[in-house]
């Protein structure tokens, strides 16, 4: 309507999503649907990794004059940081460098955040650094952080929740092959989950959904 209407037509609108797995939700409970959305021209898409985030995204979301679709993963919901206090709004296509490094560096989505640092500490003992990017918002997303880093360490990493088949992580990847090729030392690796519907047994949902071992042994395959 915004866009059929040059613009004229306002859907203020703000639809809050919980998302994810990890909880034992089996297959009806367990979706991280984000790359659908992002697939509609003229959605913008919202997925925040720390409360702070969560609550300037918000404040932005609800002052946009298009929809916005806003992923909130159930188990960031038990996550407790530090807040600022009174209003503040965080621009959308503004992503966070959460750690910095120059070896690999890894964009993560949403809760992986919370894997790719536990990843990133596990590897300093080995010299490892790697330089963390959250996204924060997929669509539009913050391509000029991403390649910047790119640029910088030569590897990717793209994490994400959702099956990796034809998932966002997908998309990301795709860029940075495209715009970043000449800096690249080695090609684009994605983490995610298998193509299967998340089971509700614990084992097997540990098996099927990435976690930092997985992380960390993606990044490890870089410098055998």
């Amino acid at each position: 309507m915004n866009y059929m209407f040059g613009g004229k037509a306002r859907i203020p609108l703000v639809v809050r999503s919980p998302i994810g797995a990890y909880l034992r939700g089996a297959a009806q409970h367990s979706q991280s649907p984000e790359a659908w959305f992002t697939h509609v021209p003229g959605l913008k898409v919202v997925m925040p990794s720390t409360p702070a985030d969560a609550k300037g995204l918000m404040a932005t979301a609800i002052k946009d004059s298009s929809p916005v679709i806003f992923f909130e993963h159930k188990k960031l919901y038990h996550i407790k940081a530090d807040v600022p206090d009174g209003l503040y709004e965080i621009p959308f296509g503004a992503g966070r460098i959460v750690r910095e490094g120059d070896d690999v560096t890894i964009v993560a989505t949403g809760y992986m955040v919370q894997f790719a640092e536990k990843a990133a500490s596990a590897l300093d003992a080995e010299g490892i650094g790697l330089e963390i990017i959250d996204p924060r918002t997929l669509a539009p997303l913050d391509e000029k952080m991403i390649l910047s880093s790119v640029y910088k360490t030569g590897r990717c990493v793209v994490v994400q929740e959702a099956v990796t088949r034809c998932g966002y992580g997908a998309e990301i990847a795709a860029i940075v092959s495209e715009k970043a090729f000449q800096s690249l030392k080695a090609p684009v690796l994605r983490v995610g989950s298998l193509n299967v519907p998340i089971p509700f047994s614990p084992v097997l949902e540990d098996e099927v959904l990435p976690n930092e071992k997985k992380i960390i042994s993606a990044i490890r395959s870089f410098f055998k």
